[in-house]
């Protein structure tokens, strides 16, 4: 071992004596903040897995549509279904429709499923807030949480739907004929921890959106879950190539990507926010290091009168910073590591004592707090933290390696 490595972990931490104060206190800085960084961008990851999750979920892994009316909707399933990558291809249709409770209107988006398929009706099943999915038919919807909060409806209750060709209709009769709404009951309240879902979704059975929309046996668009180990975005261009104009894939990444951006972008801002815990940190460790220097300048000035280069008096502390850049990283991880396992029992003491029990299922439909710790994240936090305290030490490294050996000797 060199003598000056050898040195720089006899300061830090010395043989028989209480274990010094600004080594504690350097440790502990960038502990905390390699903490707090871990686990702070470890729920960003989580909440943006789970959020993406859903959005893949209710959106499907892609969706084909020709900018119109598909009118062999079933025929373009049977045939994408063909395909090797894909596992279940669907049709659906969509549009925005007026709902009136209570002479109250608003005016969701609508969306018509295959009830025909089983998995398409369970997955809205998982969701469900209140209600049973047996209870969907041609003449029910199921509608988002946040819709029937509007609108103060509950399981069981009937509202009336209008769409806009209706009003068309009414238009060029010079109003003669008589606009009569569907009438529908509430089949079901879901939640699916989206929030454009949740704030303004209604879904219907593809029979009664064909018979609102007078699609006949048309559809909007064909929604495809596709097998595991495929990508999404190179199956998108693989179907649109081959089903040719004016077909195209649409990914539900491309669908919601302003969306996602937001997810990345916070991620990032709190990334760099959080990182000025480790910045202020290695001014802790400056600052004790330049102390250190000034308390062992007589010590400085005899490695120097016995040989030591500056270059070597240098590494004595740019060492010291780096071995507390390591040991609180390391340290740092398994502290993050630690609350992250139990960041469950954490969030719901913290519930309890607050009287928010419920704040986290409500506004994010999760009874959990998500986490998710990815690799890349550990080793960009790790390298910036041991590289920010290793420069901590070169301005006292500096201020050692410029020592006349004489003048350092004379120093009391």
């Amino acid at each position: 071992m060199p003598w000056y490595l050898y040195i720089a972990l006899r300061h830090l931490f010395p043989q028989g004596k209480r274990f010094p104060v600004f080594t504690l206190m350097s440790l502990t800085g960038v502990i905390l903040g390699v903490a707090t960084l871990i686990v702070v961008i470890s729920v960003f990851n989580g909440f943006g897995y789970e959020i993406r999750s859903k959005i893949a979920d209710t959106f499907g892994d892609l969706r084909v549509v020709n900018g119109g009316l598909l009118g062999d909707p079933d025929g373009l399933a049977e045939i994408l279904e063909a395909k090797e990558s894909v596992d279940t291809a669907i049709p659906y249709a969509q549009g925005i429709v007026m709902v009136l409770h209570n002479n109250k209107p608003l005016a969701p988006i609508v969306e018509g499923i295959d009830v025909r398929s089983d998995r398409e009706v369970q997955k809205y099943g998982n969701y469900l807030l209140d209600g049973s999915m047996d209870e969907f038919d041609d003449d029910s919807i199921l509608v988002s949480s946040g819709f029937a909060g509007q609108l103060g409806l509950s399981v069981g209750d009937e509202v009336e739907m209008y769409t806009p060709l209706m009003m068309l209709k009414l238009l060029e009769s010079d109003g003669s004929d008589v606009l009569l709404p569907r009438l529908v009951r509430i089949g079901g309240i879901f939640q699916t921890g989206w929030q454009r879902v949740d704030e303004n979704t209604v879904i219907s059975t593809l029979r009664l959106m064909q018979d609102l929309y007078n699609l006949g046996e048309g559809a909007h668009g064909i929604r495809i879950e596709l097998k595991p180990g495929f990508e999404t975005e190179e199956e998108g261009r693989e179907i649109t190539e081959s089903l040719g104009r004016p077909y195209y894939a649409q990914t539900w990444m491309d669908a919601n990507g302003d969306y996602l951006s937001i997810i990345k972008l916070e991620k990032r801002m709190m990334f760099f926010l959080l990182f000025i815990i480790v910045i202020v940190a290695s001014f802790s460790i400056m600052s004790s290091l330049l102390t250190f220097v000034i308390r062992k300048t007589r010590e400085i000035g005899l490695f120097a009168a016995m040989g030591a280069t500056p270059r070597q008096l240098a590494a004595c502390f740019c060492f010291q910073g780096m071995i507390i850049g390591v040991a609180g990283t390391l340290l740092g991880i398994g502290f993050g590591r630690t609350l992250l396992y139990f960041r469950n029992d954490i969030t719901s003491t913290l519930s309890s004592l607050l009287s928010v029990s419920d704040s986290m299922n409500q506004i994010y439909g999760f009874a959990y707090l998500p986490a998710r710790v990815q690799s890349g994240d550990l080793i960009v936090i790790s390298l910036l933290s041991i590289l920010i305290a290793t420069l901590a030490g070169l301005v006292p490294a500096y201020k050692a390696s410029k020592m006349n050996p004489v003048e350092a000797l004379r120093s009391e």
